[in-house]
Protein backbone atom coordinates (compact mmCIF):
# COMPACT_ATOMS: atom_id res chain seq x y z
CA UNK A 1 0.00 0.00 0.00
CA UNK A 2 1.27 2.94 -0.52
CA UNK A 3 0.40 5.92 2.39
CA UNK A 4 -1.97 8.74 1.80
CA UNK A 5 -0.05 11.36 3.29
CA UNK A 6 0.74 13.15 -0.16
CA UNK A 7 -2.81 12.69 -1.46
CA UNK A 8 -3.93 14.59 1.58
CA UNK A 9 -1.52 17.33 1.14
CA UNK A 10 -2.28 17.72 -2.37
CA UNK A 11 -6.31 17.77 -1.04
CA UNK A 12 -5.19 20.86 1.20
CA UNK A 13 -3.71 22.52 -2.11
CA UNK A 14 -6.78 21.70 -4.02
CA UNK A 15 -8.97 23.52 -1.64
CA UNK A 16 -6.73 26.97 -1.07
CA UNK A 17 -5.74 27.62 -4.75
CA UNK A 18 -9.10 29.32 -5.05
CA UNK A 19 -7.69 31.89 -2.77
CA UNK A 20 -6.77 34.52 -4.80
CA UNK A 21 -6.46 37.45 -2.29
CA UNK A 22 -3.50 39.25 -0.91
CA UNK A 23 -0.48 40.72 -2.96
CA UNK A 24 3.20 40.57 -3.61
CA UNK A 25 5.61 41.90 -2.08
CA UNK A 26 6.08 44.45 -4.51
CA UNK A 27 8.43 46.78 -2.31
CA UNK A 28 10.93 44.64 -3.20
CA UNK A 29 10.85 44.83 -6.65
CA UNK A 30 12.42 41.60 -7.68
CA UNK A 31 10.02 39.82 -5.48
CA UNK A 32 6.85 41.65 -7.30
CA UNK A 33 7.72 39.60 -10.49
CA UNK A 34 7.14 36.38 -8.36
CA UNK A 35 4.77 34.03 -10.27
CA UNK A 36 1.31 34.56 -7.81
CA UNK A 37 -0.21 30.80 -8.53
CA UNK A 38 2.08 28.78 -7.21
CA UNK A 39 2.04 26.65 -4.63
CA UNK A 40 3.82 23.92 -2.19
CA UNK A 41 3.39 22.57 1.13
CA UNK A 42 5.31 20.07 2.23
CA UNK A 43 5.93 18.18 5.83
CA UNK A 44 8.52 16.52 7.77
CA UNK A 45 7.91 13.85 10.71
CA UNK A 46 10.70 13.66 13.18
CA UNK A 47 12.45 10.54 12.04
CA UNK A 48 13.21 12.19 8.46
CA UNK A 49 10.70 11.52 6.85
CA UNK A 50 9.78 14.00 3.79
CA UNK A 51 6.01 14.35 2.47
CA UNK A 52 6.09 17.42 -0.28
CA UNK A 53 3.32 18.64 -3.43
CA UNK A 54 2.75 21.04 -5.43
CA UNK A 55 5.65 23.42 -6.92
CA UNK A 56 7.67 21.60 -4.10
CA UNK A 57 11.16 22.20 -6.16
CA UNK A 58 10.42 25.50 -6.52
CA UNK A 59 12.83 28.08 -5.05
CA UNK A 60 12.13 31.01 -3.25
CA UNK A 61 13.93 33.50 -0.95
CA UNK A 62 14.25 32.76 2.84
CA UNK A 63 13.52 36.07 3.77
CA UNK A 64 12.29 36.54 7.41
CA UNK A 65 12.43 32.60 8.05
CA UNK A 66 16.00 33.11 8.25
CA UNK A 67 15.56 35.18 11.74
CA UNK A 68 14.97 31.72 13.94
CA UNK A 69 17.77 29.55 12.40
CA UNK A 70 20.28 32.67 12.99
CA UNK A 71 19.20 33.21 16.19
CA UNK A 72 19.36 29.46 17.03
CA UNK A 73 23.19 29.46 16.09
CA UNK A 74 24.05 32.91 17.75
CA UNK A 75 22.27 31.35 20.93
CA UNK A 76 24.53 28.07 20.29
CA UNK A 77 27.54 30.30 19.91
CA UNK A 78 27.05 32.77 22.59
CA UNK A 79 24.63 31.59 25.52
CA UNK A 80 21.45 33.12 26.24
CA UNK A 81 22.29 35.36 28.76
CA UNK A 82 24.69 36.93 26.32
CA UNK A 83 22.12 37.77 23.74
CA UNK A 84 19.72 38.63 25.64
CA UNK A 85 21.58 41.34 26.67
CA UNK A 86 21.02 43.00 23.14
CA UNK A 87 17.62 41.18 22.04
CA UNK A 88 14.56 40.88 24.20
CA UNK A 89 11.99 38.00 23.54
CA UNK A 90 8.57 40.06 24.22
CA UNK A 91 5.77 40.16 21.53
CA UNK A 92 5.87 43.76 19.72
CA UNK A 93 2.16 43.91 18.22
CA UNK A 94 3.98 45.75 16.10
CA UNK A 95 4.70 45.46 11.98
CA UNK A 96 7.74 43.29 11.18
CA UNK A 97 9.40 46.33 10.10
CA UNK A 98 8.45 49.11 13.10
CA UNK A 99 10.97 51.57 13.48
CA UNK A 100 10.68 50.80 17.59
CA UNK A 101 12.65 49.32 20.56
CA UNK A 102 11.40 48.54 23.83
CA UNK A 103 11.54 50.26 27.22
CA UNK A 104 14.94 49.33 27.83
CA UNK A 105 16.35 50.60 24.45
CA UNK A 106 16.57 46.65 23.22
CA UNK A 107 14.79 45.77 20.10
CA UNK A 108 11.55 43.61 21.33
CA UNK A 109 12.48 40.25 20.04
CA UNK A 110 14.62 38.72 17.09
CA UNK A 111 11.35 38.04 14.94
CA UNK A 112 11.07 41.31 13.80
CA UNK A 113 13.43 43.26 11.52
CA UNK A 114 14.98 45.39 14.46
CA UNK A 115 15.89 42.16 16.49
CA UNK A 116 16.54 40.38 13.37
CA UNK A 117 19.58 42.87 12.53
CA UNK A 118 20.46 43.00 15.97
CA UNK A 119 20.97 38.94 16.18
CA UNK A 120 22.88 38.95 12.73
CA UNK A 121 25.59 41.23 14.06
CA UNK A 122 26.23 39.01 17.13
CA UNK A 123 27.35 36.60 14.99
CA UNK A 124 30.86 35.38 15.96
CA UNK A 125 33.59 35.63 12.77
CA UNK A 126 36.00 33.06 11.96
CA UNK A 127 38.11 32.16 9.22
CA UNK A 128 37.58 35.58 7.71
CA UNK A 129 34.08 34.58 5.99
CA UNK A 130 31.52 37.08 6.04
CA UNK A 131 28.42 36.78 8.44
CA UNK A 132 26.07 35.93 5.67
CA UNK A 133 27.87 33.35 4.57
CA UNK A 134 28.69 31.95 7.94
CA UNK A 135 24.78 31.49 8.20
CA UNK A 136 24.14 30.32 4.80
CA UNK A 137 26.86 27.60 5.62
CA UNK A 138 24.99 26.66 8.81
CA UNK A 139 21.55 26.79 7.14
CA UNK A 140 23.01 24.09 4.62
CA UNK A 141 24.02 22.07 6.88
CA UNK A 142 20.60 21.85 8.65
CA UNK A 143 19.05 21.40 5.10
CA UNK A 144 21.49 18.82 4.11
CA UNK A 145 22.31 20.23 1.07
CA UNK A 146 23.91 23.31 -0.11
CA UNK A 147 21.88 26.36 0.00
CA UNK A 148 22.64 29.85 -2.53
CA UNK A 149 22.27 33.41 -2.29
CA UNK A 150 19.55 34.93 -5.02
CA UNK A 151 22.32 37.79 -6.37
CA UNK A 152 19.23 39.26 -7.94
CA UNK A 153 17.03 39.55 -4.72
CA UNK A 154 19.72 40.71 -2.61
CA UNK A 155 20.56 43.84 -5.07
CA UNK A 156 16.48 44.24 -5.46
CA UNK A 157 16.62 44.43 -1.82
CA UNK A 158 19.70 46.64 -1.25
CA UNK A 159 18.62 49.32 -3.35
CA UNK A 160 15.46 49.98 -1.23
CA UNK A 161 16.64 49.21 2.30
CA UNK A 162 16.16 52.52 3.47
CA UNK A 163 13.87 51.87 6.24
CA UNK A 164 16.06 48.34 7.56
CA UNK A 165 19.05 51.00 7.14
CA UNK A 166 16.82 53.58 9.43
CA UNK A 167 16.48 50.54 11.67
CA UNK A 168 20.18 50.00 11.40
CA UNK A 169 20.91 53.53 12.14
CA UNK A 170 18.66 53.82 15.85
CA UNK A 171 20.45 50.83 17.17
CA UNK A 172 23.24 52.32 16.33
CA UNK A 173 22.57 55.13 17.66
CA UNK A 174 21.52 53.74 21.18
CA UNK A 175 24.49 51.25 21.73
CA UNK A 176 22.80 47.80 20.27
CA UNK A 177 24.96 47.69 17.06
CA UNK A 178 28.64 48.18 18.30
CA UNK A 179 29.72 48.32 14.30
CA UNK A 180 28.80 50.07 10.82
CA UNK A 181 24.99 49.60 10.61
CA UNK A 182 25.51 49.85 6.81
CA UNK A 183 27.54 46.68 6.85
CA UNK A 184 25.29 44.94 9.27
CA UNK A 185 22.13 45.87 7.07
CA UNK A 186 23.84 44.76 4.25
CA UNK A 187 24.97 41.35 5.91
CA UNK A 188 21.03 40.76 6.94
CA UNK A 189 19.55 41.38 3.87
CA UNK A 190 22.30 38.83 2.19
CA UNK A 191 21.21 36.04 4.82
CA UNK A 192 17.33 37.10 3.99
CA UNK A 193 18.37 35.97 0.23
CA UNK A 194 19.14 32.61 0.85
CA UNK A 195 17.05 29.94 -1.24
CA UNK A 196 15.12 27.61 -0.44
CA UNK A 197 12.36 25.42 -1.43
CA UNK A 198 9.65 23.76 1.15
CA UNK A 199 11.70 20.43 1.78
CA UNK A 200 14.61 22.23 2.72
CA UNK A 201 12.20 24.23 5.05
CA UNK A 202 10.67 20.87 6.52
CA UNK A 203 14.17 19.22 6.92
CA UNK A 204 15.51 22.08 8.59
CA UNK A 205 12.73 22.58 10.70
CA UNK A 206 12.50 18.71 11.21
CA UNK A 207 15.97 19.28 13.38
CA UNK A 208 13.94 22.04 16.01
CA UNK A 209 10.85 19.53 16.12
CA UNK A 210 13.38 16.71 17.29
CA UNK A 211 14.97 18.63 19.76
CA UNK A 212 17.90 19.67 17.68
CA UNK A 213 19.46 16.31 16.32
CA UNK A 214 19.45 15.05 12.20
CA UNK A 215 17.33 12.11 12.28
CA UNK A 216 18.89 11.29 8.73
CA UNK A 217 22.33 11.51 10.43
CA UNK A 218 21.72 11.11 14.24
CA UNK A 219 23.80 14.45 14.54
CA UNK A 220 22.94 16.94 17.12
CA UNK A 221 23.14 20.15 15.37
CA UNK A 222 21.49 22.21 18.38
CA UNK A 223 21.52 22.28 21.95
CA UNK A 224 18.01 21.01 23.06
CA UNK A 225 17.63 24.50 25.46
CA UNK A 226 18.46 26.51 22.17
CA UNK A 227 15.67 24.91 20.60
CA UNK A 228 13.30 25.41 23.19
CA UNK A 229 14.24 29.13 23.15
CA UNK A 230 14.00 29.28 19.57
CA UNK A 231 10.63 27.45 19.57
CA UNK A 232 9.13 29.96 22.55
CA UNK A 233 10.31 32.82 20.92
CA UNK A 234 8.51 31.72 17.13
CA UNK A 235 5.31 30.97 19.27
CA UNK A 236 4.77 34.01 20.76
CA UNK A 237 6.87 36.56 17.76
CA UNK A 238 6.66 34.71 14.70
CA UNK A 239 3.91 36.14 13.00
CA UNK A 240 4.82 39.65 14.21
CA UNK A 241 1.11 41.17 14.70
CA UNK A 242 -0.89 38.50 13.43
CA UNK A 243 0.52 36.28 16.36
CA UNK A 244 -2.46 36.14 18.65
CA UNK A 245 -4.75 34.85 15.72
CA UNK A 246 -2.04 32.37 14.58
CA UNK A 247 -2.14 31.35 18.38
CA UNK A 248 -5.97 30.52 18.36
CA UNK A 249 -6.14 29.37 14.92
CA UNK A 250 -3.36 27.03 14.13
CA UNK A 251 -1.24 26.68 17.39
CA UNK A 252 1.85 26.02 16.06
CA UNK A 253 5.10 27.96 16.72
CA UNK A 254 6.30 29.27 12.88
CA UNK A 255 7.73 32.01 10.67
CA UNK A 256 6.50 33.58 7.87
CA UNK A 257 8.86 35.52 5.24
CA UNK A 258 7.60 37.73 2.85
CA UNK A 259 8.29 36.04 -0.54
CA UNK A 260 5.28 33.84 0.54
CA UNK A 261 6.73 31.53 2.77
CA UNK A 262 6.13 29.72 6.07
CA UNK A 263 7.23 27.20 8.16
CA UNK A 264 5.91 25.84 11.41
CA UNK A 265 7.36 23.24 13.78
CA UNK A 266 5.56 21.00 16.20
CA UNK A 267 8.06 19.79 18.65
CA UNK A 268 8.10 15.82 18.93
CA UNK A 269 5.97 15.92 15.98
CA UNK A 270 6.80 17.62 12.67
CA UNK A 271 7.95 20.57 10.78
CA UNK A 272 5.49 21.84 8.17
CA UNK A 273 6.47 24.22 5.32
CA UNK A 274 3.79 26.70 2.94
CA UNK A 275 4.68 28.12 0.22
CA UNK A 276 2.27 30.56 -2.17
CA UNK A 277 3.51 34.32 -2.77
CA UNK A 278 -0.03 36.43 -2.36
CA UNK A 279 0.77 38.11 0.95
CA UNK A 280 -2.00 39.76 3.38
CA UNK A 281 -1.37 43.03 5.39
CA UNK A 282 0.90 41.95 7.62
CA UNK A 283 2.95 40.19 5.69
CA UNK A 284 2.03 36.89 6.13
CA UNK A 285 0.98 34.24 3.05
CA UNK A 286 -2.64 34.19 2.39
CA UNK A 287 -2.87 30.59 0.88
CA UNK A 288 -0.49 29.71 3.43
CA UNK A 289 -1.95 30.59 6.34
CA UNK A 290 -5.39 29.19 5.36
CA UNK A 291 -3.35 25.74 4.22
CA UNK A 292 -1.88 25.70 7.72
CA UNK A 293 -4.93 25.90 9.47
CA UNK A 294 -6.64 22.96 7.68
CA UNK A 295 -3.95 21.26 8.51
CA UNK A 296 -3.79 21.99 12.58
CA UNK A 297 -8.00 21.60 12.26
CA UNK A 298 -7.50 18.40 10.49
CA UNK A 299 -4.86 16.15 12.26
CA UNK A 300 -5.28 17.85 15.51
CA UNK A 301 -1.81 19.63 15.84
CA UNK A 302 -2.98 22.50 17.70
CA UNK A 303 0.03 23.40 20.46
CA UNK A 304 -2.71 23.54 23.06
CA UNK A 305 -4.74 21.16 22.60
CA UNK A 306 -2.09 18.82 24.39
CA UNK A 307 -2.13 14.91 23.64
CA UNK A 308 -2.81 12.91 26.91
CA UNK A 309 -0.22 11.57 28.70
CA UNK A 310 0.33 7.90 28.86
CA UNK A 311 -2.54 6.45 30.81
CA UNK A 312 -0.49 2.72 30.38
CA UNK A 313 3.19 3.82 31.59
CA UNK A 314 3.21 -0.06 33.56
CA UNK A 315 2.19 -2.65 30.90
CA UNK A 316 1.87 -5.34 32.50
CA UNK A 317 2.98 -6.43 36.80
CA UNK A 318 2.87 -9.92 37.68
CA UNK A 319 4.99 -12.08 40.41
CA UNK A 320 6.88 -15.01 40.08
CA UNK A 321 9.75 -16.78 41.70
CA UNK A 322 8.47 -18.40 45.37
CA UNK A 323 6.32 -17.76 47.21
CA UNK A 324 6.04 -15.19 44.59
CA UNK A 325 8.88 -13.29 46.27
CA UNK A 326 9.83 -11.20 42.69
CA UNK A 327 7.90 -8.26 41.10
CA UNK A 328 8.17 -7.61 37.71
CA UNK A 329 7.14 -4.74 36.08
CA UNK A 330 7.12 -4.00 32.59
CA UNK A 331 6.81 -0.36 31.43
CA UNK A 332 5.93 1.35 28.45
CA UNK A 333 5.86 4.31 26.43
CA UNK A 334 7.62 7.59 27.52
CA UNK A 335 9.29 8.70 31.03
CA UNK A 336 8.37 12.32 31.67
CA UNK A 337 7.34 13.69 34.51
CA UNK A 338 3.49 12.55 34.55
CA UNK A 339 4.37 9.34 33.95
CA UNK A 340 6.95 9.09 36.64
CA UNK A 341 4.42 10.35 38.96
CA UNK A 342 2.11 7.60 37.91
CA UNK A 343 5.27 5.14 38.40
CA UNK A 344 5.68 6.05 41.84
CA UNK A 345 2.34 5.75 43.32
CA UNK A 346 1.83 2.55 41.73
CA UNK A 347 5.47 1.58 43.46
CA UNK A 348 4.01 2.56 46.99
CA UNK A 349 1.81 -0.67 46.59
CA UNK A 350 4.86 -2.60 47.26
CA UNK A 351 5.11 -3.87 50.69
CA UNK A 352 7.86 -2.84 53.30
CA UNK A 353 10.10 -6.47 52.77
CA UNK A 354 13.33 -7.52 51.31
CA UNK A 355 11.42 -8.98 47.98
CA UNK A 356 13.13 -8.45 44.77
CA UNK A 357 11.41 -5.40 42.40
CA UNK A 358 12.29 -6.39 38.50
CA UNK A 359 12.01 -3.32 36.34
CA UNK A 360 11.67 -4.06 32.66
CA UNK A 361 12.30 -0.39 30.65
CA UNK A 362 12.82 -2.30 26.87
CA UNK A 363 9.46 -0.86 25.54
CA UNK A 364 10.25 2.53 26.62
CA UNK A 365 11.21 4.86 23.84
CA UNK A 366 12.34 8.12 25.66
CA UNK A 367 13.49 8.74 29.10
CA UNK A 368 13.25 12.61 30.22
CA UNK A 369 15.78 13.80 32.34
CA UNK A 370 12.97 14.95 34.83
CA UNK A 371 11.62 11.34 34.53
CA UNK A 372 15.08 9.63 34.97
CA UNK A 373 15.48 11.89 38.10
CA UNK A 374 11.98 10.49 39.62
CA UNK A 375 12.35 7.22 38.85
CA UNK A 376 15.62 6.89 40.39
CA UNK A 377 14.23 8.79 43.88
CA UNK A 378 11.60 6.05 43.65
CA UNK A 379 14.26 3.22 43.12
CA UNK A 380 16.15 4.79 46.06
CA UNK A 381 13.09 4.54 48.22
CA UNK A 382 12.16 1.06 47.23
CA UNK A 383 15.76 -0.10 48.02
CA UNK A 384 15.45 2.05 51.49
CA UNK A 385 12.10 -0.48 52.06
CA UNK A 386 14.27 -3.67 51.94
CA UNK A 387 14.10 -4.29 48.28
CA UNK A 388 16.84 -5.63 45.84
CA UNK A 389 15.98 -3.61 42.74
CA UNK A 390 17.06 -4.78 39.06
CA UNK A 391 16.69 -2.90 35.81
CA UNK A 392 16.10 -4.57 32.22
CA UNK A 393 17.57 -1.63 29.98
CA UNK A 394 19.13 -3.16 26.30
CA UNK A 395 19.51 0.75 25.49
CA UNK A 396 21.72 1.36 28.55
CA UNK A 397 20.06 4.32 29.09
CA UNK A 398 20.46 3.84 32.68
CA UNK A 399 24.13 1.93 32.45
CA UNK A 400 25.84 2.53 35.89
CA UNK A 401 23.01 4.49 36.67
CA UNK A 402 23.91 6.00 40.47
CA UNK A 403 20.38 6.78 42.31
CA UNK A 404 20.18 10.07 44.73
CA UNK A 405 22.28 8.51 47.54
CA UNK A 406 24.89 7.02 45.02
CA UNK A 407 23.70 3.11 44.70
CA UNK A 408 25.04 1.65 41.82
CA UNK A 409 22.03 0.12 39.72
CA UNK A 410 22.61 -3.30 38.12
CA UNK A 411 21.42 -3.29 34.59
CA UNK A 412 20.99 -6.15 32.20
CA UNK A 413 20.31 -6.20 28.64
CA UNK A 414 17.46 -8.57 28.51
CA UNK A 415 15.42 -10.33 30.36
CA UNK A 416 16.87 -13.78 29.99
CA UNK A 417 20.60 -12.45 30.75
CA UNK A 418 18.63 -11.29 34.50
CA UNK A 419 17.58 -14.72 34.68
CA UNK A 420 20.64 -16.29 34.00
CA UNK A 421 22.35 -14.56 36.65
Amino acid sequence: MQTPVPEYLAHVIDQCENNQTGKLADYIPELAHANPDQVALAMSTVDGQIYAVGDEDIEFTIQSMSKPFTYAYVLQQLGLDEVLDKVGVEPSGEAFNEISLGHDKRPKNPMINSGAITTHSLIPIKDQLESAEIIRRFMSELAGRELCFDEAVYASEIKTAYRNLSIGYMLRTVGILETDPVDIVNGYIRQCSILVTVKDLVKMGSILANGGIDATTGKRLLNRDVVRQVLSVMMSCGMYDAAGDWLTTVGIPAKSGVAGGILGVLPGQVSIAAFSPRLDEHGNSVRGIEMMERLSRDMGLHLMEGTPSAQTIVQSHYRTGKNASTSIYVLRGVLKFTEAEMLLRIFQGEAVDESTIVIDLTQISLIHDVGKRMFLEGVDRLIDDGHSVLLVDPEQRLEQARTHKDRVLHVYQNMDELLEK
